[in-house]
């Protein structure tokens, strides 16, 4: 889902999928689950996301590895109440625990989301089998075959379109419920935002190359939740206006400019949070390869990602 890392013999380190399902009798929606995560000793942080309904959703998460046990624990995971109508329903706060194994067959994890006990009626168990995918696929496919990898914006993603943007993105605007306001507009305000971007400087630290015309963009505050305020600027133009980041993604839908040899995609900090400077996380989806950055700006320089476009094979 979003980076590509190898899991060694006996770490949790890597790319997993699973459908969890609710421990109650009778028949209701399961949750197509992703785990994608990095391991530094006893500590795990990453990405969990999962689909539900009509949309998907994802968080940055952190926990625990015990490797003489192989049990994982990550507490906090927002999950959607089971019986809500759609992704952007009433939330049940749960923690996984599962169990690393490993046979010759792959690597599994089996464990279960839940909840403090006084809410166990009703957030009930989740209970999952994760999989390991030692190659992280194409954004369009779930390797193990349960479904389809299609994302759809929900009412928090921000999506950026214009006029000779083609029906897919626009059709996509409109199943999400969004419309054009929540696009940023040339006013003063914006006006005022664009000037103070251009007063700092812009250091980039990174260069990406993508497969697409158009790249899907999420943001986490990776560090501790603290209030980072960001605007996100592509071109020297705000797509993005004074939004909190936290563990749950900030998310935008961009497309490219074809004319331009590369395209600078820069992070503003609005404030500095509790905790200087301001920090995200930054996932680039392409269709392959989700390419994960870090970025830090501060009241006098701009975190910039550079992006080109990957050559286009001769036939």
């Amino acid at each position: 889902m979003i980076i590509s890392l190898h899991a060694g013999a006996q770490t949790m380190g890597g790319s997993w999928y699973g459908k969890a399902d609710v421990v109650l009798d009778g028949t209701f929606n399961n949750y197509l689950t992703e785990l994608v995560i990095k391991q530094k000793g006893n500590k795990v942080e990453g990405i969990f996301g999962y689909y539900f309904r009509n949309g998907y959703q994802s968080f940055y998460v952190k926990g625990t590895y015990d490797p003489q046990t192989r049990q994982v624990s990550i507490p906090d995971i927002p999950v959607v109440f089971y019986k809500a109508n759609s992704i952007d329903g009433v939330t049940c706060n749960m923690s996984f625990e599962g169990t690393l194994r490993i046979s010759k067959v792959g690597s599994f994890v089996r464990g279960a989301f839940s909840s403090d006990s006084k809410y166990k009626y009703t957030c009930p168990e989740l209970r999952v089998l994760f999989s390991q995918d030692s190659l992280v696929q194409q954004d369009s496919v779930i390797n193990n075959g349960m479904a389809k990898r299609l994302w759809q914006p929900s009412v928090e993603d921000v999506i950026v379109v214009d006029d000779s943007d083609g029906p897919d993105i626009k059709n996509a605007v409109t199943s999400a419920g969004l419309s054009r306001p929540n696009v940023a507009s040339p006013t003063m305000d914006t006006k005022s935002l664009t000037n103070r971007f251009k007063s700092r400087q812009t250091i980039i630290t990174n260069e990406l190359k993508v497969a697409s015309d158009s790249v899907r963009i999420s943001f986490y505050d990776n560090g501790d939740i603290d209030g980072d305020s960001i605007s996100v600027f592509l071109n020297g133009n705000p797509v993005i206006e004074k939004q909190v980041i936290s563990a749950k993604a900030l998310t935008v839908y961009v497309k490219l400019d074809p004319t331009k040899e590369f395209n600078d995609l820069s992070m503003f900090a609005e404030n500095l949070g509790r905790i200087p400077p301001n920090t995200a996380l930054m996932v680039v989806y392409d269709g392959e390869t989700p390419q994960e950055v870090f970025l830090t700006s501060n009241l006098s320089q701009n975190g910039s990602v550079r992006i080109r476009r990957k050559p286009t094979p001769k036939k």
